[in-house]
């Protein structure tokens, strides 16, 4: 028998359905943490200056809040409302995958107990 999970990837969206958070962002927001740059993590990320910078600004505009400072002599750091969307993305995401197992867990193990797992 084959063993298998789930895996899933969760993005929160406007109306349009442009990303306001999803993995990608939280990356980036992690890693100017870790870093304090924005260069720096742009380059960890294998992407442009310019394209974290705008992925930053468009979630800055839908929040209308920033979420990163950056400035030459204080440095590069997230805000208070940065760090905060960071942390309510993590629950989230926790939160969903906790779910998402136990609904895994039920579809699937009932169609091993009901029919094998194949085709009826």
């Amino acid at each position: 028998m084959v063993l298998f999970k789930l895996k899933s990837r969760h993005w929160i969206v406007d109306e349009h359905d442009q990303i306001i958070i999803g993995e990608g962002r939280k990356e980036i927001l992690e890693t100017i943490e870790k870093t304090g740059s924005i260069n720096k993590t742009a380059k960890i990320m294998k992407m442009s200056y310019k394209g974290v910078w705008s992925k930053i600004k468009a979630t800055e505009k839908y929040l209308d809040k920033p979420i990163v400072h950056a400035d030459r002599k204080t440095g590069t750091f997230l805000t208070e409302k940065g760090k905060e969307l960071l942390k309510k993305y993590g629950m989230l995401k926790e939160r969903c995958l906790q779910e998402d197992n136990k609904v895994f867990e039920c579809v699937f193990s009932q169609k091993e107990r009901v029919g094998g797992g194949g085709p009826e």
